[in-house]
């Protein structure tokens, strides 16, 4: 989250709200849309063989629409994907580490955390 976080601070702009998302996201003032993408990010990269048809309707039910669930879900993947990827290949990225083949890196890794 430390890569991300920079990014998000310089768009949200409000220290407050990003480091209550860093710290848990429940308590943050979020509206229920923002909240249910999160919980169903969570649980996407934290239980993914317990994600049902109930949390798709979840995303439904706060109003995301088909295509909207989609963005979630791949996004969310996609972000694990790489995630793992740089964790199996044992690149250190933060704070301008070492890449895989000796490169110097220019940004860090996004976590363990989907969103």
């Amino acid at each position: 989250m430390v890569h991300h976080g920079g990014a998000l601070r310089g768009l949200v702009r409000d220290d407050r709200l990003i480091d209550d998302l860093v710290t848990d996201f429940r308590s943050a003032s979020l509206t229920d849309q923002e909240r249910a993408i999160l919980e169903y990010a969570e649980k996407l990269t934290e239980r993914p063989a317990e994600m049902t048809a109930d949390d798709v309707a979840a995303l439904r039910r706060v109003g995301l629409d088909d295509a909207q669930v989609l963005d979630v879900a791949q996004v969310t993947a996609y972000f694990n994907f790489v995630n793992r990827l740089v964790e199996g290949l044992g690149v250190e990225l933060e704070n301008g580490g070492v890449e895989a083949g000796g490169g110097t890196a220019g940004h860090s890794s996004a976590g363990t955390a989907g969103v």
